[in-house]
């Protein structure tokens, strides 16, 4: 079992930045892809951005592609999600997400539904 745990959400005006925190703990997750989704009221849960613990380019949804960095620290287990130019539409819960099937195709998932562990979710509200 793998536990993952959020932190750095919060209120921050547009064109502001927030960086948001995974910390992992549990079995071995070395292989697994990590990955940030987010999830605004009344809208799908669609993912941000992923990255191995490994060598990699990460991935970027287009809509955060140039304002988002995705980053992870292997000797504390933690991932981050460094978050510039903050937008009104960024607002949304992030979830924090593993797939531990990642070694097997050596592809990025994008759907929720290919990942295995999530987070409890940080609210990021950017305000006007």
């Amino acid at each position: 079992q793998v536990q993952l745990l959020e932190s750095g959400g919060g209120l921050v005006q547009a064109g502001g930045s927030l960086r948001l925190s995974c910390a992992a703990s549990g079995r071995t997750f070395g292989s697994y892809a990590m990955a940030w989704f987010r999830q605004a009221p009344g809208k799908e849960r669609d993912i941000v951005a992923a990255i191995t613990w490994t060598v990699g380019r990460p991935y970027y949804a287009d809509s955060v592609k140039g304002r988002f960095t995705i980053s992870r620290d292997g000797a504390k287990n933690t991932v981050y999600l460094q978050m510039n130019s903050l937008k009104l539409e960024d607002t949304a819960v992030y979830y924090c997400a593993a797939d531990r099937d990642y070694s097997r195709s050596s592809s990025y998932a994008v759907g929720p539904l290919e990942y295995d562990y999530w987070g409890q979710g940080t609210q990021v509200t950017v305000s006007s």
